[in-house]
């Protein structure tokens, strides 16, 4: 039994991190941090290997503040770098992990533009098995 997080420093996932440390708390378990590194694009070139590399660094440098915050709160956290989208990379961690709860951050979308551009915690509202839980950033 875990909690899930995505994790990537946007102001929605730095407020998500306050709340998945209060519910893993609460629960008495631990903290999976997920970020997910697949690059938009084609896996054809260069240029896909190069920008996977940078999305794997700015993983690898996100998560690492989280683990900092966690740790300071006293959270037991594994970090998981996937490399598929967000919500996959989600979905899988969440699966291995049993998780109770996926807990994601939103950031200036409204419900409308989530649905016609497939936000993450839009995406994870309907294809998770799992409560998803939304935290909105602060004001």
């Amino acid at each position: 039994m875990s909690v899930v997080l995505g994790y990537d420093e946007s102001p929605g996932a730095q407020h998500a991190l306050t709340v998945a440390l209060d519910v893993a708390r609460h629960y008495a378990t631990n903290v999976v941090l997920v970020y997910g590194t697949a690059p938009p694009n084609s896996e054809l070139g260069e240029e896909f290997r190069s920008h996977r590399e940078a999305l794997e660094q700015m993983g690898r440098t996100a998560v690492g503040k989280a683990v900092e915050a966690a740790d300071a709160a006293g959270i037991e956290t594994v970090v998981e770098l996937v490399s598929a989208n967000p919500v996959d990379a989600l979905l899988e961690a969440a699966d291995r992990h049993e998780a109770t709860v996926i807990v994601v951050g939103t950031w200036g979308e409204s419900p409308l533009r989530g649905a016609i551009l497939g936000s993450t915690p839009h995406k994870l509202l309907h294809l998770s098995k799992r409560p998803v839980l939304c935290v909105p950033a602060p004001d």
